[in-house]
């Protein structure tokens, strides 16, 4: 393992400032872009396999957490990037902030801004509604997930972890298979990974595939179609709610239909892994002994590298407004 003061340089001189104000998706990026960012989370990936983690590149700045939704991976994981980069890190408790009391999005948001808020997280169930608080706030914004539309560092952990895995992402086959009409993962990725050469293919059942397929992606008909020859297999988590009878009649026969399981990892290119955003449905999406196996399963990595994209989205938001 490298030397904490090797590592520290490696991320100084990657880190650049942010393109834009905000990360609103990831469209907001470039592919050179992307891949410059997915450069310096991998350095912060080294910081963390440290035993002490923190680089106080935040010092003096304030981010504001504002979850609406909930949520376990990404709340916390923007949390403790937070900290290890040394902001000041506030968590908005909504079921007691004044939208509870009829407060518009962009008048709360606007509140804390003007407490002297530098960086905004903000995870809302309204699509577009991160956009919305963007332009009401001077602190640079970060969509932590919007309705159906976008969760762009879900992207960016995504190619990162496929990257360290593989080495590479050009070139790669990448298979997400569940319910891509409501999921905002799908999305981001659909619109990122093929941008950084990866030849993405999508499956679902019918009433769950895509209302407007992103140009370039494949669309298969099946499981075993999207599995065939695939690096990569992502699992989306299907909500039970919407599990009727046109998906499937119960859990048990989603998982016959779709779900994944060694016989049709199989099919998929030798050395083939798996990943899923999560929370999962175990033995529905995809079977136990498939997410436990740490020979092909990816899912721990996607949450620890989630850290560290996280880091690399603040530091570089910093480095903006500096």
């Amino acid at each position: 393992m490298p030397a904490r003061p090797d590592i520290e340089a490696e991320i100084h001189a990657r880190l650049v400032p942010f393109p834009k104000p905000h990360l609103l998706g990831v469209e907001d990026l470039s592919p050179e872009e992307a891949l410059r960012l997915l450069d310096l989370a991998d350095a912060f990936a080294g910081l963390n396999e440290l035993p002490r983690r923190s680089l106080e590149l935040l010092k003096g700045l304030t981010q504001a957490n504002l979850f609406f939704e909930n949520s376990t991976r990404t709340r916390s994981s923007f949390e403790i990037a937070g900290k290890r980069l040394g902001a000041d890190v506030v968590n908005l408790d909504v079921a007691t902030s004044s939208t509870a009391k009829g407060e518009t999005l962009s008048d709360t948001a606007a509140t804390i801004d003007a407490m002297g808020c530098d960086l905004m997280v903000v995870r809302h169930a309204g699509e577009g509604s991160v956009a919305e608080v963007a332009g009401a706030v001077k602190a640079s914004v970060i969509n932590a997930g919007d309705g159906k539309n976008e969760h762009p560092t879900q992207a960016l952990l995504d190619a990162l972890t496929i990257r360290r895995a593989f080495g590479r992402l050009d070139g790669l086959t990448v298979a997400i298979v569940g319910d891509l009409r409501h999921s905002r993962v799908a999305r981001s990725n659909a619109r990122l990974l093929p941008r950084l050469g990866v030849k993405l293919r999508m499956a679902g059942p019918p009433p769950l595939m895509p209302e407007n397929p992103v140009q370039g992606v494949e669309l298969a008909d099946s499981l075993d179609a999207a599995v065939a020859g695939a690096d990569v297999v992502m699992m989306l988590r299907i909500q039970r709610e919407r599990m009727d009878a046109s998906v499937a009649p119960s859990p048990e026969a989603y998982a016959q239909a779709w779900g994944l399981n060694r016989d049709r990892l199989a099919l998929a290119a030798a050395g083939a892994k798996v990943m899923h955003p999560g929370p999962m449905n175990r033995d529905v999406e995809m079977d136990s002994t498939l997410a436990d196996d740490r020979n092909v399963s990816l899912i721990r990595d996607q949450v620890r590298n989630g850290v560290a994209v996280r880091m690399a989205v603040l530091a570089s938001l910093a480095a903006r407004r500096s």
